[in-house]
C-alpha cells in the first residue's frame, strides 16, 4: 500500500475527536441520574405573641410585671391540663374593682407633696399604662372607724333633735369631697357606693356612736338624711350610684356602729328609704345587708318581703365569716337581684404571699364566679402605724398604700390583689365561662372592646404548667405556686 501522509493526518484527527467525545460522555452523570438540585431550606416558623401576660409572685420578686415571653396560639398536642375559655357562655356584667376611700385614707394621701399626690391618684384611678384603673369606690356616710374621730352630718348637743335636718352639713367631709372631685375628674365614669356606720346619735336608742339601734320614730327622718346627703353630694358634682342602709348591721361593737336586724332593715327600706328615694326621684340603688357571708338568710328575708323587694337592687357581702358561695345561694334564690362584694381587709400581721393567694382565690376569683358585680378591698391608704382610726376602730387594717413620707409611699398586697383585675377588666365587662379545678383557680371575662381576660391563681406550692384553650387552639404557660397571672388577648 502506498503511504499517504495527508490521509494519515485526517485519520489521526478523526480518532482524536472520537476519543475526546467518549471521554466527555464517560465523565458525565448517566442520563438516569440527572444532577440533584440543592436542598430547599424552608424559612423558620415565626411564632407571634397572641397573649399578653402580667405576673405577680408571692415572694414579691415580680410585682404586676408584663412578661416578655412569646405566647402564640397553636394546635400542637401536649399532656398539660387545659383552662378552656368559652365566650359563648356569659354571666354577670361587671361594675368594677376598687377600695373604700376612708376619711383616714384622704388624710394620709393629703400628706404627700402636690406632685406625688397627683401621681398617686392618677396611678390608682387613671387608665394610662402606669395606672391600675380602679373603677369602683366605697365611701362612708359620715365617719367610718378609719376616720380620726367619729361624726355624722347632723351631730347635736345632748337632748336636741332636728326633725327637718336644718343643721345637716357635709362640712366635716370637705377634704373627702375635694378628693372625690379630683378622682371624678380623672375617671368620670367611676361608680360610688356610700354606706353609714351610724345614724346621728339623737336618732338612736343609746347616746353613743357605738352600737344601739335606730329608733322607729326616726325612720322617716333618717330616710330624709340619706336623700339630703345624695342631693348635696350631687350639688358638689359627685354622683352616688348606690347606698347600703348600714355597714355590718350585725356588728355593733365598732366605733362608730349601729345594730340593724333583717326585720328592721326591711321595714326601714319598704316604709321609709325606698319611698323617700321615689318621692325625691332619686335613681340610686338600695343594696341590702353589707355584712358577712355566714348569714345569707338576712338579705333573703328582706327580698322575701313583697313590699321591700321592689326597692332593693341586691345584696352586699363581706367575708370575715362564712363562705363566698353564699353569694350564689342568694343569687339563685333571687336571680333578678344583684350581688356585690364590698369589703375585705388585709391585716398588718398578714404575709404578702398568704394574703395574695387567699384574696385572689376568694375576693377576686371567688366573688366573680359567684355572680358578684364588683370586688372591693378595704381601705385605700393609711400611715405606717395603720392609722388614723377612731378610738376602738381597726388598729390592724393595712391599706393598699402606706404613706411613708411627704414624697414616698409603698404599694401593699391589696394594691396588687385589685390591680390584677382592675387594670384589665373595665366597667361593662362580662364574665364568661372558664373551667376551674385543682390548684389553678381562675375566672374569665370579655371586655367592651372584645378583649378576653383570664385571671389565674396557683393555689398550690408547686409550679403548674397548663394550656389556655380558646376557639380550638391553645397557648402553654406556667405559674409558680402562690403566683397570680392575668392573661389578655384579642
Amino acid at each position: 500500500m502506498k503511504f499517504n501522509l495527508k490521509n494519515s493526518i485526517k485519520v489521526f484527527f478523526f480518532i482524536t475527536a472520537v476519543l475526546a467525545q467518549v471521554k466527555c460522555s464517560s465523565s458525565s452523570d448517566p442520563v438516569e441520574n440527572p444532577p440533584v438540585d440543592p436542598p430547599v431550606v424552608n424559612p423558620p416558623v415565626v411564632v407571634t405573641n397572641d397573649v399578653d401576660f402580667w405576673l405577680t409572685k408571692g415572694n414579691q420578686s415580680v410585682l404586676l410585671a408584663k412578661q416578655s415571653g412569646t405566647l402564640g396560639f397553636g394546635t400542637t398536642a401536649n399532656g398539660h391540663a387545659n383552662i378552656e375559655v368559652n365566650v359563648a357562655q356569659k354571666y354577670q356584667t361587671i361594675d368594677g374593682f376598687g377600695y373604700t376611700l376612708t376619711g383616714g385614707s384622704v388624710d394620709v394621701i393629703n400628706q404627700l407633696n402636690a406632685a406625688k399626690r397627683t401621681a398617686l391618684l392618677q396611678e390608682l384611678f387613671g387608665n394610662g399604662e402606669n395606672s391600675i384603673g380602679v373603677s369602683y369606690i366605697r365611701i362612708s356616710i359620715g365617719a367610718s372607724d378609719l376616720n380620726a374621730t367619729p361624726f355624722t352630718y347632723n351631730d347635736l348637743a345632748a337632748g336636741e333633735t332636728d326633725l327637718n335636718l336644718e343643721k345637716f352639713s357635709l362640712e366635716k367631709d370637705k377634704n373627702l369631697i375635694a378628693m372625690l372631685k379630683e378622682i371624678v375628674a380623672i375617671n368620670p365614669k367611676i361608680l360610688i357606693l356610700a354606706t353609714p356606720w351610724s345614724a346621728p346619735i339623737w336618732m338612736k336608742d343609746v347616746a353613743s356612736f357605738k352600737g344601739g339601734k335606730l329608733k322607729t320614730e326616726y325612720y322617716d327622718v333618717y330616710a330624709k338624711y340619706f336623700v339630703k346627703y345624695i342631693q348635696q353630694m350631687k350639688a358638689e358634682g359627685i354622683t352616688i350610684d348606690a347606698v347600703t342602709p348600714q355597714n355590718e348591721p350585725l356588728h355593733d361593737g365598732n366605733n362608730p356602729s349601729m345594730y340593724m336586724s333583717a326585720a328592721d332593715q326591711g321595714s326601714f327600706i319598704k316604709n321609709s328609704l325606698g319611698p323617700a328615694f321615689k318621692a325625691a326621684n332619686l335613681n340610686v340603688k338600695i343594696i341590702a345587708y353589707d355584712h358577712n357571708c355566714d348569714n345569707p338568710n338576712y338579705p333573703k328575708a328582706i327580698l322575701a318581703d313583697a313590699d321591700a323587694f321592689p326597692f332593693v337592687d341586691g345584696s352586699a357581702f363581706h367575708l370575715y365569716a362564712g363562705d363566698i358561695s353564699a353569694l350564689t345561694n342568694v343569687y339563685n334564690s333571687y336571680p333578678t337581684k344583684n350581688v356585690y362584694f364590698t369589703e375585705q381587709w388585709t391585716s398588718s400581721e398578714g404575709s404578702f404571699d398568704g394574703d395574695l393567694k387567699w384574696h385572689l382565690r376568694n375576693v377576686i376569683i371567688g366573688s366573680m364566679r359567684n355572680y358578684s358585680k364588683n370586688a372591693l378591698e378595704w381601705n385605700v391608704a393609711n400611715n405606717q402605724n395603720f392609722g388614723p382610726h377612731t378610738d376602738g376602730g381597726c388598729t390592724m387594717c393595712k391599706g393598699a398604700i402606706t404613706i411613708t413620707s411627704a414624697d414616698s409611699f409603698q404599694r401593699n398586697v391589696a394594691y396588687y390583689i385589685i390591680a390584677h383585675a382592675s387594670k384589665f377588666v373595665p366597667m361593662g365587662s362580662t364574665r364568661i365561662e372558664s373551667n376551674s379545678g385543682g390548684s389553678l383557680q381562675n375566672v374569665a371575662f370579655i371586655t367592651p372592646s372584645g378583649s378576653k381576660v383570664l385571671i389565674v391563681e396557683n393555689d398550690g406550692s408547686a409550679t403548674e404548667t397548663f394550656n389556655i384553650k380558646f376557639n380550638g387552639k391553645w397557648v402553654t404557660t406556667s405559674l409558680e405556686g402562690g403566683s397570680v397571672g392575668t392573661y389578655t388577648w384579642k
